[in-house]
């Protein structure tokens, strides 16, 4: 089975990015989402996180993949995966780096996943603008 990922987030972004990235590239097997609403707080998510865990094969791995850092799902996540080798949290998901780390899983480990995912989420950030190809412009006597 592959590396389990975990996506967490305020509100029901961590549902609708899984349902995004699946609508890409087809249903994800040991893949789990938790929600955080408002009157919850970072020990119902530690619950919800654990909840998803035991129905998750963690053998190769577990990556938390949540929205910001410092926020409650990333406390809640860095509390289970902190004492543990081979769980680690990951702030800033998005559509690029779930898409990349989904599709990277059958052929990485958990750590190079880690890196797959940073590298992915910060490339996927991009302007318009800046990403077109800049031209310069030259003013000769025959333009005037």
């Amino acid at each position: 089975m592959p590396v389990g990922i975990v996506i967490g987030t305020h509100g029901e972004s961590a549902r609708e990015l899984l349902k995004s990235a699946e609508m890409i590239i087809g249903k994800q097997d040991n893949v789990e989402f938790i929600t955080f609403v408002p009157g919850e707080n970072t020990d119902t998510l530690i619950t919800k996180f654990k909840e998803k865990l035991e129905k998750m094969d963690t053998s190769e791995g577990v990556i938390f993949m949540v929205d910001l850092f410092g926020g409650s799902p990333y406390n809640a996540s860095s509390q289970i995966a902190l004492p543990e080798e081979n769980m680690d949290v990951v702030t800033g998901v998005n559509i690029p780096m779930l898409l990349e780390v989904l599709s990277m899983r059958a052929a990485s480990n958990q750590k190079d996943l880690v890196e797959t995912a940073l590298k992915a989420g910060i490339g996927g950030i991009r302007s318009l603008k800046n990403s077109l190809p800049k031209m310069e412009t030259q003013v000769g006597e025959d333009d005037l």
